[in-house]
């Protein structure tokens, strides 16, 4: 079976490589994809909150095991009594001591709490597994909103100094009466929706490097940029496949059908209130004072019985928290039932667009070969006189908009990649590893838009 994710499985298999936290350097900024997702373990507080429910449900069932093992108990009272009677005073001191050990026979409220906590503390675990591989997800996705809004601001920079050239062209042939108004005004337009575009990328990417500093803690270096040659993984299973591979190891799908065990079993905690409850009790008691501090000869006294009790009204309280817990139970496992669908849509989702994400890249990679000999062509039959100003203007806009559009394809493909193994619960390090092997350290954008280096 495929490993699933847990709190110490993954983490310890995704960052083994790395030197322990005591021997790490500091880090000023992050680069890679690898740092960013470490930094984000240590430093998410939803992962912290997953972390302590988990600990407060193992130590709630180690609590209700315990109540079914045998209870020793030690009492001692010692008084300074005075009592008169008959007309004569008496002083004494009372002494009395007691060990108690009591056993649970049968109590069957107990035993079904006890086995409700075990299933809530497998609950918490598996919440803990969700949240864990979410994070993952989650800093991938920030990491390549960083690198999609760097790249687009490039090419928006390279599409400004074109259309800029292009201005400047038409600029001069209006002011030697060679080319008319509409023309000038149509690529000043253009350019205005250039500049437009690079103020909105430049905010983009502001928003998608806070959002990155947000999920990890870390400042946002230059970062590591997707190879050219990175080839994503084909998926030779079909869909079907992966949505049965997500129904079994989910761990947000295991959470919720163990939060419907854990309702069967309140039902039935709720139904162990009407049944009897049987005690063996032990105990050895040393007194020399007996009913109402009365002066007794020293006694030491040893007994074993059973003790037994059982409800026989209260009012109607109990029934009604039989049906609370059915409640519950229902509840329960609608949510279970609405879990698996939407499970099952983001599986099919992921894996039909991962299906096409190759196919998609193949058409971009085209789009932009086409776009950019359009351009040329473009060029070239201005200098001719077979084209105007703006078809160029066009054109080149259109390139520059290809780019774009199969930088967009790559990024979603990545993430489609990462989401359908989060979401059928087979998110391993060997994912991990291999989506960090497809970035290299090159030159990028920093956040002012400048190239570093």
């Amino acid at each position: 079976m495929l490993l699933r994710l847990s709190a110490t499985a993954l983490a310890s298999l995704l960052f083994i490589c790395q030197p322990a936290a005591s021997e790490r350097p500091e880090v000023a900024a992050g680069e890679t994809l690898q740092q960013f997702l470490s930094a984000a373990v240590e430093y998410s507080p939803r992962l912290g909150m997953a972390e302590a429910r988990r600990q407060v449900s193992t130590a709630r069932a180690a609590a209700a095991f315990g109540s079914l093992l045998p209870q020793v108990s030690v009492t001692g009272t010692v008084t300074e009594n005075r009592r008169e009677a008959l007309g004569q005073m008496e002083e004494f001191r009372g002494e009395r001591y007691a060990l108690q050990l009591n056993q649970v026979v049968f109590n069957w409220e107990a035993v079904a709490a006890m086995r409700r906590a075990r299933r809530l503390e497998k609950m918490q675990h598996a919440e803990y597994g969700h949240e864990l591989s979410l994070l993952f997800t989650q800093v991938a996705d920030h990491y390549l909103n960083v690198l999609q809004a760097q790249d687009g601001l490039e090419s928006v920079r390279s599409e400004l100094d074109a259309v800029t050239s292009q201005v400047a062209q038409i600029q001069s042939l209006h002011d030697r009466q060679l080319a008319k108004i509409t023309d000038l005004l149509q690529a000043r337009a253009s350019l205005a929706a250039v500049r437009a575009d690079q103020i909105r990328l430049r905010g983009e990417l502001d928003l998608a490097r806070e959002a990155l500093r947000a999920a990890s803690g870390l400042e946002v270096g230059s970062l590591h940029t997707f190879r050219d040659d990175a080839q994503i993984p084909q998926q030779e299973e079909d869909v079907e496949n992966w949505v049965q591979r997500a129904l079994d190891n989910n761990q947000q799908l295991r959470a919720a059908r163990l939060a419907v065990d854990a309702a069967e079993l309140g039902v039935s905690q709720a139904k162990g209130v009407l049944m009897p409850n049987v005690s063996f009790v032990a105990q050895r008691q040393n007194s020399n004072v007996g009913f109402d501090n009365t002066p007794i000869r020293e006694t030491d006294t040893s007994y074993l019985g059973l003790s037994a009790s059982m409800p026989l009204f209260s009012g109607g309280t109990k029934w009604v928290a039989i049906r609370e817990a059915r409640g519950n139970q229902a509840l329960a496992e609608r949510e279970l039932r609405l879990a698996e669908l939407e499970s099952s849509a983001r599986v099919r989702s992921a894996y039909l667009q991962l299906q096409y994400g190759e196919s998609l890249e193949e058409a971009a990679r085209a789009a932009v070969e086409s776009a950019t000999l359009a351009a040329a062509a473009m060029q070239q039959g201005f200098a001719l006189g077979a084209v105007t100003h703006v078809n160029v203007l066009n054109a080149l806009r259109e390139r520059f908009r290809a780019e774009r559009d199969l930088a967009q394809v790559r990024y979603d493909n990545v993430r489609q990649f990462v989401m359908l193994r989060h979401e059928s619960g087979t998110l391993t390090q060997h994912d991990m590893t291999a989506v960090s092997s497809w970035f290299d350290k090159t030159h990028s954008l920093t956040g002012d838009g400048n190239p570093d280096g």
